[in-house]
């Protein structure tokens, strides 16, 4: 077994002894293999151990990589900032994308998805830390950004994700986490249908299962530290 397969393996295991600490279903959390930076080599290495879901930061990059993998059935996450000249490329060579925080991002990858492919799964980034630094729409803007995007065709609003700062601090991690959980059903209560919350990463997915996490996106404890 390559150590991608053995890392992947010890993820899993991770997740499933969250899963079962916090009274919830593994099946019911999705692992993101984060692979930006990565070449296509790895991904395909984590592909033939059962992983078909991958992130990717870098527009260029991961669509690269998407065109080289083309047939295996893999699905591609953007999760990086997007720019508005780097959307056309991410509309169609991405299945997701994570980090809207504007709605000029949402109305241009709408009206760039190819009409003949299914919409393109979006995520509102939301800046839950407050950070100045950290991309990210304000907690208080997101119901208007969500009912906007909900809105526009050829895009599907799928949930909320977020990444806080870092900290050792499991209850302020568990707090920031929670509280885009209660965003989200918020949202539901106010009418929308939304299932995901993509929250967690290599060294907090433990603190973002247990507040509901539904996606979380690994790559350290993956493919090793970063390229």
């Amino acid at each position: 077994m390559t150590s991608i397969a053995s890392n992947l393996q010890a993820v899993i295991a991770r997740i499933a002894a969250a899963a079962q600490a916090y009274g919830r279903r593994p099946d019911d959390i999705r692992l993101l293999a984060v692979s930006k930076t990565w070449p296509a080599e790895c991904v395909a290495e984590a592909a033939d151990a059962g992983q078909r879901a991958f992130g990717e930061n870098y527009v260029p990059e991961g669509a690269d990589k998407a065109e080289a993998l083309l047939g295996r059935g893999l699905e591609w996450h953007f999760i990086g900032p997007l720019q508005s000249n780097k959307t056309r490329l991410v509309a169609n060579a991405f299945d997701w994308v994570h980090s809207i925080d504007r709605l000029k991002i949402a109305e241009r990858l709408s009206a760039q998805r190819d009409p003949a492919r299914p919409p393109l799964n979006v995520c509102l980034q939301v800046n839950v830390s407050g950070e100045a630094s950290k991309s990210g729409v304000a907690p208080d803007a997101v119901p208007a950004l969500a009912a906007a995007v909900a809105g526009l065709p050829g895009l599907r609003l799928r949930g909320l994700m977020a990444i806080p700062e870092p900290t050792d601090d499991v209850a302020l991690l568990r707090s920031r986490f929670a509280g885009l959980r209660e965003q989200r059903d918020a949202l539901n209560a106010a009418g929308l249908a939304l299932d995901t919350l993509s929250m967690g990463m290599s060294h907090d997915l433990e603190a973002a299962i247990a507040e509901g996490a539904t996606i979380v996106r690994v790559g350290t404890a993956i493919f090793g530290a970063r390229h």
